[in-house]
């Protein structure tokens, strides 16, 4: 009887060595996991959070990944404490050496001399592929697949597949039609029974037969 694996389960997951549901092992309170995604790492698969640079939290910038996810090793996530000055004549982080320096800030607003691009947000059932670097505050939407070794510095649409750097859309996996079907289902929202129950359906190309259930 199919029953599902434990979305609880720490590490490692049971019959892969190098996978862990990432939810049971975040630290950090800007970042929020959903049940069932998985980080895969080829030498240390509790060491997601390294791949989350340039994130403090006195920016307050939250990375968020929904449910049934799979990020491949070495997927980097660049936060909004990455960003530099661009207005003025030198990108050079004076302020933060304080000693005087951090005077020169006194009277700006902080989304002019440091550009705040607002959270990083990956939808439900997202592949991202080996190596794939995302920056700061883009939005992938739901079904979406991420290329090898892809820069992605825009939004993706839901259930679209990119890659390249800069990343690119390569195609959508669905019609327009069909992707506005399944974002009705949604799937992963259902109850883990109902999940269990129908996976020979979310598990095909039966979108029919997946609004029926």
């Amino acid at each position: 009887m199919l029953n599902g694996p434990d979305p609880a389960v720490v590490f490692p997951v049971e019959h892969h060595q190098k996978l862990v549901f990432l939810k049971n092992i975040i630290t950090r309170k800007n970042i929020e996991v959903g049940d069932f995604t998985y980080y895969d790492d080829f030498i240390d698969p509790l060491s997601f959070e390294k791949n989350v640079l340039y994130h403090f939290d006195f920016i307050g910038d939250k990375l968020i990944i929904g449910k049934f996810c799979a990020i491949a090793s070495g997927v980097k996530f660049i936060m909004n404490g990455a960003n530099h000055e661009i207005k003025p004549v030198s990108t050079y982080p004076f302020a933060i050496f304080g000693n005087g320096w951090e005077r020169i800030n006194d009277s700006v607003i902080h989304g002019d001399r440091y550009p705040y691009k607002g959270d990083t947000i990956i939808g439900n059932d997202v592949w991202i592929g080996y190596n794939a670097t995302i920056m700061p505050g883009v939005k992938i939407g739901n079904g979406a697949i991420i290329g090898t070794c892809a820069l992605v510095t825009n939004n993706v649409p839901d259930y679209a597949i990119v890659g390249g750097n800069p990343a690119q859309i390569i195609r959508k996996r669905f019609s327009d039609i069909d992707i506005e079907r399944l974002l009705k289902i949604a799937w992963w929202d259902w109850s883990i029974e109902k999940i269990t129950a129908h996976l020979h359906l979310i598990n095909s190309i039966d979108i029919a037969g997946l609004e029926n259930a």
